[in-house]
């Protein structure tokens, strides 16, 4: 199977909605209430003054979101509180919010090194590490390419799906980064993206990355390093299925990256898929503390916004259950075929 562009999302018909859990109620509501509270203000850098969470931030803060850094402090609510503002204040700092952020870091991707591509068996989008790619020399810049693409990862995550799995291939004769990106990359991994890491298989391991490897395994999260795998067979162990699984790691994906084409389709994906999730959190009320499986599924959203757009809604006379069933069938194939191949082709035209 011959492929030059990124793949749309699958479904997940496996996926569950994440609840809150009974005995997390009382400390989750603590961290909710503390980044609703009206009055809450965000410290930026020193030079700037406490300023209210923009939009997109609350759109970050997110159910799930709050329940990841509660997870990650293992319950401890200032710590989660403390983390949460930190990780804003990082977000703000590092420029994800910069109109012209994609550009910046795209002198990064012209080979494919850090590559979106595929899911697992469990939906997780796969992110490729090729450090034999490797096309600049060794900058800040390479960071913040690297949790750009993540952050693309994030944004075609299904509903009920949390996290990315990392694909690193050290053959060819793969350059490992130095010390000082390997700490920083690990550092931002642990604190800005708790819960984010599903898996990460590790191939063709030459004696000086694993020499690199050693040293560094001393600053890994012990629950992190459960979920590192060295030199797997992703396909013998069900981890992979061969359809999303490029060649070089045994599977039938016959990729060739050619920027010009990846690029800007990888963009109008994520692009599409980020700003139908914001619509729908804003007709959910945008707010903090919305669940992302609601702006996600679609599942009732879709339908109440195809209600309110044919005036059947704020008091209206109300639909027959058929026209119910109706509605919601069409706006849910009219999403189906928006996220297409064909139709991302054609709304990218």
């Amino acid at each position: 199977m011959a492929v030059d562009r990124p793949f749309p999302p699958p479904p997940h018909p496996e996926a569950k909605p994440i609840t809150v859990p009974p005995h997390d109620q009382e400390k989750y509501n603590t961290i909710l209430n503390h980044f609703s509270d009206p009055e809450f203000r965000l410290k930026g850098d020193k030079e700037q003054e406490k300023t209210e969470l923009t939009e997109y931030e609350k759109f970050w803060l997110s159910q799930e979101c709050l329940l990841r850094y509660l997870r990650a402090t293992k319950g401890d609510v200032p710590h989660a509180i403390t983390r949460l503002e930190s990780t804003l204040a990082w977000r703000r700092s590092y420029g994800f919010y910069r109109p012209d952020f994609p550009e910046h870091v795209e002198p990064e991707g012209l080979t494919g090194k850090c590559l979106l591509l595929g899911y697992d068996v469990s939906g997780r989008p796969c992110v490729y590490l090729i450090p034999s790619k490797q096309n600049t020399e060794s900058s800040e810049r390479q960071l913040e390419y690297t949790y750009f693409i993540i952050e693309c990862a994030i944004d075609l995550m299904g509903p009920g799906t949390e996290n990315v799995a990392l694909l690193i291939n050290f053959g060819d004769k793969g350059k490992s980064p130095p010390m000082w990106i390997a700490r920083n990359m690990l550092h931002i991994l642990q604190n800005h993206y708790p819960e984010r890491l599903g898996k990460a298989f590790v191939i063709n391991i030459p004696w000086y990355v694993d020499m690199f490897l050693k040293m560094i395994w001393p600053f890994v999260d012990p629950i992190t390093k459960t979920k590192v795998h060295f030199n797997p067979n992703v396909l013998k162990e069900s981890l992979m299925s061969p359809d999303m699984l490029i060649r070089e790691w045994g599977g039938d994906v016959d990729f060739t990256y050619e920027h010009d084409q990846f690029w800007p389709e990888m963009l109008h994906l994520t692009k599409e898929r980020r700003e139908g999730n914001m619509r729908r959190w804003r007709f959910l009320g945008a707010k903090v503390g919305i669940s992302e499986w609601e702006y996600k599924d679609g599942s009732g959203v879709l339908r109440m916004e195809e209600l309110e757009k044919k005036g059947q809604t704020n008091g209206a006379p109300a639909l027959e259950a058929n026209e119910y069933e109706d509605v919601e069938r069409e706006a849910n194939e009219d999403l189906e075929r928006e996220m297409s191949p064909a139709g991302l082709v054609a709304a990218g035209a």
